[in-house]
């Protein structure tokens, strides 16, 4: 057997499991989580690093993005265009980001969760601060290159970024088992508590909080939680409570209202309808009558979400029932975990500065090593052009008794006079001492008949000064640690200076918000349901106003307490309850809502059998009556139960529930079948089961026969019923027993 067709075998699971491995380890390094050097995930550096190749830089035109994604995407990121174009908007977003990293222009999504537009109607730019701060010096060898998924270009491991990014702009990412989560900080706070760290760096996390007070969130907003933010940023891991800013208006007439000038960070987006909604939700189940009316005035000037109160409103109790009952107080969850050294790690604050200022020391030995070099090779080069003039006859001479470049060369570097001639043999003795390096000798050939004026040579000399200083300020940087400090401290008091910002969140310790749900007052209503399903509640005047209209629109009219339950029984079997509160109460002329969007209930794959008050119903005993003559009776309690849907029969295959009615012993039971069997015993003969039971057999069915109708009727009552063309006498029915024929009764 050939090596190309070798099997190797070995363990399914051991396969799975590597891979598995190898694909999460992927996902974790190379998509979602960012560096704790540059504070990026693959995607944004990739992104700023294209848009820096193409020139996109703040001080030229926009471009479209659709260009950028495109160029992203072919060069660096194959994983989409989505997800590119996401993180270059997301970058552009002041809402999301504490420093925005791209510029935008055009339409980039909204803070209320309106998305962007579509890459090719939008453009966009490096800012100012992420052209300085976070790509600058690229050319000066300052971080390590690799090739791309195609080996065709070379991408940056990681950018040269000069602050703590992954602090000022936080992260979010879910990787494979594992997520980050790091909320934003101010610009100068962290430039502040770096340089704290740099001059002491045996300084503890509660020291460096001095400085860093806690998240400053783009949404501003209340940390409410200050004394556990300790423990969070020691650990790295931790909740921080997060209110929304409140103040009270004063209005014409003694009222008031709440407006909501800034909101948790976690509301950003579909979080601001949910609010909305959750506040009428509010005002509709009657917890609050205190708002009379909501509105969302919020523009590009910043937030402002109006809740009119009424006169007398209980103003604090209200704030309180906002913050518990809505979104308006949000926990941020904190995971604060990046790729450190290759792997992913969960790092305190000192940890990721710490991080921070290695790589800082990294970036400017290796920019000042690069510019060393650079001296050096300019020191050199100007010693030899110095020492040129100094001899230029004889250099002159060298040239024009040469034959080529090459025993010109030989013979300023090496003294070969052999294939050069000389005027007189002290010039050729001169020649054969001349020791000039390489790089000397090229500079010297290329060199042009004006610099020999003497300007030149002074200027010449001053520049050697020059460089000479720069040399010597160099080796000072990379041979003081002090010295480089001073640069990288120097540099981060430029970046506050120019891109610092009032702090936006506020950090105190507030007491937990606690607020008294008013009772609601208990009263009798009537429950109202058409034929449509629309189902809605009135006061007992406005149905007794209005009974006839009433009982003749309405499929079902049910008395009960507003503070109770109404129980709906399906022909599947189930029971459904909805509470009173949650049925929309008013007029007698209003449309209500359907019932489908109150319950459980589905109006497409069930029908109604009986609506009952659930109050009155634990008091009774139920009859329940299949298609297939199944018959049982239950305690009303068997259905005091919290749940919104149960199963309140057991039904065999093919059968269905067709009725269920309050029964008491006394009561006689008439069954009546399709095929026209009616048949009477006493009620008393049904035994009583748990809702859970099939129950026990009524009639004797026929073959293709099927119960229709039950009815219930007191002794000595005479009652009739339609059956066909004419009507029925119940009791004058033969009495009979359970579980028989019954007797045909022809129409």
């Amino acid at each position: 057997m050939s090596s190309e067709s070798q099997i190797i075998r070995t363990e399914y699971s051991e396969i799975m499991k590597k891979s598995y491995i190898d694909y999460a380890m992927s996902v974790i390094i190379a998509r979602a989580l960012p560096d704790v050097r540059d504070g990026l995930k693959p995607v944004q550096r990739r992104t700023l690093y294209d848009m820096y190749e193409l020139g996109i830089r703040y001080d030229r035109p926009y471009r479209k993005c659709a260009r950028i994604v495109g160029d992203t995407m072919g060069k660096y990121h194959p994983h989409g265009d989505s997800s590119i174009y996401e993180a270059l908007v997301v970058m552009a977003q002041e809402f999301k980001k504490g420093m925005i990293l791209v510029d935008g222009h055009g339409n980039f999504g909204s803070i209320e969760g309106d998305g962007a537009a579509a890459m090719r109607y939008t453009e966009a730019r490096l800012t100012k601060f992420t052209q300085e701060a976070y790509l600058g010096d690229l050319d000066k060898n300052i971080v390590d290159f690799g090739a791309n998924f195609d080996e065709t270009e070379k991408e940056p491991l990681v950018l040269p970024v000069r602050v703590p990014n992954l602090l000022v702009n936080g992260a979010e990412g879910i990787a494979v088992g594992m997520a980050t989560s790091i909320p934003t900080h101010n610009l100068g706070e962290v430039i502040d508590a770096v340089k704290a760290y740099m001059k002491n760096d045996e300084i503890s996390t509660k020291q460096l909080m001095k400085y860093i007070k806690g998240p400053d969130f783009p949404t501003g907003g209340i940390v409410v939680n200050k004394d556990e933010l300790l423990n969070i940023y020691e650990t790295g891991q931790g909740k921080i409570k997060i209110r929304g800013k409140v103040e009270t208006e004063e209005l014409k007439g003694g009222k008031q209202q709440l407006v909501i000038t800034e909101i948790p960070y976690t509301m950003i987006g579909s979080g601001i309808g949910k609010f909305l909604n959750d506040v009428y939700n509010l005002v509709e189940s009657k917890k609050t009558g205190d708002i009379v009316d909501i509105s969302n005035q919020s523009s590009k000037e910043g937030i402002r979400i109006v809740l009119e109160l009424k006169r007398g409103a209980d103003v604090e109790n209200l704030k309180n029932m906002l913050f518990k009952k809505t979104r308006l107080e949000d926990t941020f969850g904190v995971n604060m975990l990046a790729v450190a050294d290759g792997r992913p790690e969960i790092l305190g604050l000192k940890s990721i500065i710490e991080h921070h200022v290695d790589f800082q020391f990294e970036l400017m030995t290796r920019k000042y090593t690069t510019l060393l070099q650079k001296e050096q090779e300019k020191k050199e080069v100007q010693e030899g052009l110095i020492k040129a003039c100094d001899v230029i006859d004889l250099i002159i001479e060298i040239l024009r008794g040469s034959k080529s470049v090459k025993d010109a060369r030989a013979c300023l570097v090496n003294g070969v006079t052999e294939n050069i001639k000389f005027k007189s043999g002290i010039s050729k003795k001169m020649a054969a001492m001349l020791r000039f390096t390489e790089r000397q000798a090229t500079a010297i050939l290329e060199m042009r008949l004006y610099k020999l004026i003497g300007l030149e040579i002074e200027a010449l000399q001053k520049e050697h000064e020059e460089t000479l200083k720069n040399i010597a300020r160099y080796e000072d940087i990379l041979n003081n640690y002090d010295s480089m400090a001073d640069i990288i401290i120097g540099e981060l008091d430029a970046y506050k200076k120019e891109y610092g910002r009032r702090r936006r969140t506020m950090i105190e310790n507030a007491e937990e918000a606690i607020f008294e749900e008013k009772k609601i007052e208990e009263q009798e209503v009537v429950f109202l349901m058409d034929r449509f399903g629309y189902v809605k509640t009135v006061d007992v005047g406005t149905y007794d106003r209005n009974r006839e209209a009433a009982d003749s629109e309405n499929k079902y009219v049910v008395h009960c307490i507003n503070t109770g339950k109404i129980c709906i029984f399906t022909d599947t079997g189930k029971l459904h309850q909805i509470k009173v509160l949650d049925v929309p109460y008013g007029k007698f002329r209003d449309k209500g809502t359907p019932v489908d969007n109150l319950s459980n209930y589905s109006s497409s794959e069930e029908q109604i059998i009986m609506i009952c008050d659930a109050e009155q119903m634990r008091f009774a005993k139920l009859l329940f009556a299949t298609k297939q003559g199944m018959l049982k009776r239950v305690e009303g309690t068997e259905f005091q139960v919290s749940k919104r849907t149960v199963v309140a029969t057991k039904l065999q295959e093919q059968d269905a529930l067709i009725s269920v009615d309050v029964v008491t012993e006394s009561q006689n039971v008439v069954l009546r079948t399709k095929g026209g069997y009616f048949l009477r015993f006493p009620a008393e003969e049904v035994p009583e089961k748990k809702k859970g039971a099939v129950g026990v057999r009524g009639i004797k069915l026929q073959k293709k026969d099927e119960l229709e109708q039950i009815y219930l009727f007191e002794e000595g009552t005479e009652t009739k019923v339609p059956y066909g063309q004419k009507e029925v006498t119940l009791n004058r029915l033969k009495q009979s027993h359970r579980d028989t024929m019954g007797t045909k009764n022809r129409n």
